[in-house]
């Protein structure tokens, strides 16, 4: 099980779906040599270098931090089954209410949908308020995504700026 980066007065917390198969067996997040996720938000202007996965716990170091919305690993998210999304955004909204960061980026347009019960999604801020946490969906960063790397850093900078914006 991959353990959460989360704490009071954090900037932002990553919500993954969930696990990969090479995360869990590591023991950290976004493991997969094919996630970009590592490589957007140092290119978003989150992380002063690019960190290396084994390095995630650093990511506090930054102000972020990082969940997942299952903590089930899975080769590929749509193996979840949609009471575990939804069951999974009740504990999510738990911690982010306890917590309170400045934004909560969900990572996943369907994953959001599903957890959250909200049929139309757009990317970027959402409507949707968890106390004086903003909602963000972002594009998942995984290899299986067909968004280029271009696209996944420019969505993820949107949301960097707004956070440097309103502090």
């Amino acid at each position: 099980m991959i353990t959460d980066i989360i704490a009071d007065d954090l900037l932002v917390v990553f919500c993954g779906i969930n696990p990969g198969l090479s995360s869990a067996h590591k023991g950290y997040p976004f493991a997969n040599g094919s996630n970009r996720f590592w490589k957007v938000i140092h290119q978003a202007g989150f992380t002063g270098r690019q960190l290396m996965p084994e390095q995630w716990q650093q990511l506090k170091d930054f102000g972020c931090g990082i969940t997942a919305l299952v903590a089930r690993p899975t080769v590929a998210a749509s193996e979840l089954m949609r009471d575990e999304l939804r069951e999974g955004g009740e504990v999510l909204k738990e911690k982010i209410l306890r917590h309170q960061p400045r934004a909560l980026a969900i990572l996943g347009k369907q994953a959001f949908s599903q957890a959250f019960g909200i049929s139309k999604v757009s990317w970027g801020r959402q409507p949707l308020k968890m106390g004086r946490t903003e909602v963000w969906v972002l594009p998942n960063t995984s290899g299986l995504n067909r968004a280029t790397l271009d696209e996944l850093v420019s969505a993820y900078r949107e949301l960097c700026l707004s956070l440097q914006r309103d502090s």
